[in-house]
Order: C-alpha cells, then structure tokens, then sequence
C-alpha cells in the first residue's frame, strides 16, 4: 500500500482552484478530460518564454543551447517516466490524437492492406477508432471490434476469437475514459503478439494514474497526451520500438527533420527522433511537460491512484441512493472515474444543474459513441477524479447531484 497523498495540501499547488463558479467554490470532477496545472508547471513555461525562448537545435547562441538543453532533457523525463529504452524513442507529437494518425499515416500505410484487419475494443475513444477506418477505407481493409461485458471489461472469448483471424494490429486504451475500466495491457499485448499482430496502446488515461513501462509491456507503440497528465495541452508522445521507428518513413516534410536537401540529388532525413518532428515544436509544451512528469513522481503514482480510486468509491457509495441511477461501468480493476445515468432525467440537465452548483463534470459520450450504443444511452454524467480532489469535494458533488435530480423530477 502507497503511503496516503495529502490532497488539501495540494490543492495550494493548483492556482485555479481557489477560483469561484457561479459563487460556488469550484469543485473539478473533468480531470479525464484535462487536468488542472500545478504551479511548477505554469512557472516552467512562464520561465521558458521570458527568459530563454529561443528556437531548438538551430542555433549555437546561449538561448538557443538553452532551449534545447531543457527540450531534450524532458525527453528523457519522458523516457525514464514510461520504461523506454532510449530517449530516441520518444517522439513530441501535438497530442495523442496526432500520434495515433503519425502512426496510422506511416507504419499502418506499409503494413496495413487490401484485406488485412485492424483490431479495436467497443472502449476506444474516437481518436484511437477514427484513424484506422480512415486507413481501412483508404487501403481496403476491415474493421473487428472486441465487444465488453456487462461490467465494462472486455469479452476475453471474443478477443481470442478475433485475434485467430491474425490482425495486423490491435489497438487498444490502457484505462478507458468513461468507464474507467483498467485493461490488463501486459496479457493483451502478449495475446496479440502470439496471433502475430503489432500492438498500438493509447495510454492517456494510465500515464497520469499508475506506472507505466513500455518494455514490460512490451508495446510496440504507446501514446500519450501531456493535457491530462497536469501538463500542457498541444503536446504529447508517442513511443515507438526503435527499429520499427527507423524503418517508418517521414510523416510531414519541412525543417528539423532533414539530413540534406537539395533539388538535384533529392532529400536525404535525419535520424530519431528528429525524423518525425518536422517545422518548431511545442517548446514550452515539451519542457512543461517534463516538469509534470517529475511532479508525479514527487507524488508517487501508486498514492495517486489508489487517491482516486478512494474518492471513486465514496461516490459511488453516496450516489448510490439515488432511485434509479445506473452505473456505466463496474470492473473490478478500474480508475478514478465514476460515469452513470438516472432514469427519467438527461445527463446534460444534470450536469448543468450541477455547474450551477460550482460543479464541474463532463456530460455526454465522451468520444466513446460505439461504447454508448453498446448500453443504449445518449451519454452518461461523468466524475473523474485527480490528485487535488478531496472527500469533501466528492460530497459536494453528491449532495449536488441529488439535488439536482431532484429538481428535475419535481
């Protein structure tokens, strides 16, 4: 058992929660959908553009050696953060969604054919479901879903099912956003790889909550956004095995990513990470980031977590006396993250009622749409939780909630 957080005394880190919403203390429940900042973060930035911003890798001036010093060092936070062998294997993307299609657009391009399959889960979010079939209509080829039970796990006969039919991938979430259910990536992966398919994880919802390592996984791609891990929005990674990163060809052209060019004799590319990171990067997004990385490691993952996970189950034991309510989502391994409906109301008037109240929760599908037909609902009311959440807070939220309910059905 990890030693227990102290979420009050985090709280002083986080700026915006000492803000008010509609003359209510805000309480924010929507850390699935991007986390708030701690100060370390904001600084980092707010130090990178007032005293050394300059461009990276370009320039032999101090501000430019500066810039690129702090740039690749995040890299490596990034690389010893989730287990990768090396610090080339870490390519900056603009954000999960970007790494998934840089993916897709290359190696999938060269993989993925007429007649070949694209495993996914009924889990997914949009941005690990979208650019397949864009592939899978551009080359010819097809779709397999592995459906979930009744709790929100996976269908473990399904899956063997499909993977006998031999994928070329299998992409999958590590932690789904709406239900929280915590897939066992480790055995999937393993799985997949005997059935002979590559293996793509999208990791947006397991990097801010528990620890990660890309070699015991044994992943060939995992990806990541820096938004919900208390870093900046418009960055994020993707991890690639080196060998497959070095056999993928360029996804975008411009600077940074060359050797030489020319008209004659054509352009020649630079080697990893480079390759992959055409035109100025994300500077201050990519060394906040870093900062955010080594703020969860202050904490500790496993306290994060098993904080979240303490708070989710208060929830779920105060809203449970609410008639009619219906949890989206019961596995017994799962994250910080509490999605139901109410019989006779509609989630979006819950959740406005709420905002009313100064509190802050996500309604809707939650770029899950597959996931909602699964439970034939319009979208679901859902509490996600981080480290500056408290149990007065999740009370609040309760207590709200019931009210709002309430109003509803009067």
């Amino acid at each position: 058992m990890s030693k227990a957080l102290d979420a009050a005394a985090l709280r002083l880190q986080f700026p915006i929660l000492n803000r008010e919403v509609n003359g209510k203390p805000l309480v924010y429940l929507d850390h699935a959908a991007s986390s708030q900042k701690p100060i370390a973060v904001i600084e980092a930035q707010r130090e990178y553009l007032m005293h050394y911003h300059a461009n990276v890798h370009r320039g032999v001036h101090a501000l430019s050696q500066q810039a690129t010093d702090a740039f690749e060092n995040a890299r490596t936070v990034v690389q010893q953060h989730i287990g990768a062998a090396e610090s080339c294997e870490v390519i900056w993307t603009a954000g999960a969604t970007d790494a998934i299609n840089l993916v897709a657009q290359t190696w999938g391009r060269d993989h993925i054919g007429q007649g070949d399959t694209i495993l996914l889960t009924r889990m997914e979010h949009h941005a690990n479901i979208v650019p397949w079939q864009m592939l899978a209509d551009e080359v010819g080829a097809s779709i397999e879903v592995v459906e979930i039970q009744d709790d929100g796990t996976l269908d473990t006969k399904e899956l063997q099912q499909k993977l006998a039919k031999g994928p070329k991938l299998f992409a999958f979430t590590h932690v789904s956003n709406t239900l929280g259910t915590v897939n066992d990536a480790r055995s999937l992966t393993a799985q997949a790889k005997a059935a002979g398919a590559a293996v793509l994880i999208d990791g947006c919802q397991a990097v801010p909550h528990m620890n990660v390592d890309v070699q015991a996984l044994d992943c060939d791609f995992y990806i990541f956004s820096g938004h919900k891990a208390y870093g900046p929005t418009g960055i994020g990674v993707l991890y690639g095995k080196r060998a497959l990163l070095e056999a993928m060809r360029p996804w975008r052209g411009g600077g940074e990513m060359i050797d030489v060019v020319s008209f004659e004799n054509g352009t020649t590319y630079a080697g990893l990470p480079h390759k992959f990171e055409a035109g100025t990067p994300h500077i201050s997004g990519a060394i906040a980031l870093g900062v955010a990385l080594n703020w969860i490691n202050g904490i500790g993952a496993e306290a994060i977590m098993d904080h979240e996970t303490m708070l989710a189950a208060h929830a779920r034991k105060g809203l449970s006396s609410i008639e009619g309510i219906r949890f989206i989502g019961s596995a017994a391994s799962a994250a910080g993250v509490v999605s139901f409906v109410v019989d006779g109301t509609h989630p979006y008037d819950i959740g406005t009622l709420l905002d009313s109240q100064g509190v802050a929760v996500r309604t809707g599908h939650h770029c899950t749409q597959p996931l909602m037909e699964r439970y034939d609902i319009p979208g679901t009311v859902r509490a996600s939780f981080g480290a500056y959440n408290t149990l007065q807070e999740v009370d609040t939220f309760v207590v709200g909630t019931v009210r709002s309910v309430r109003m509803l059905r009067d």
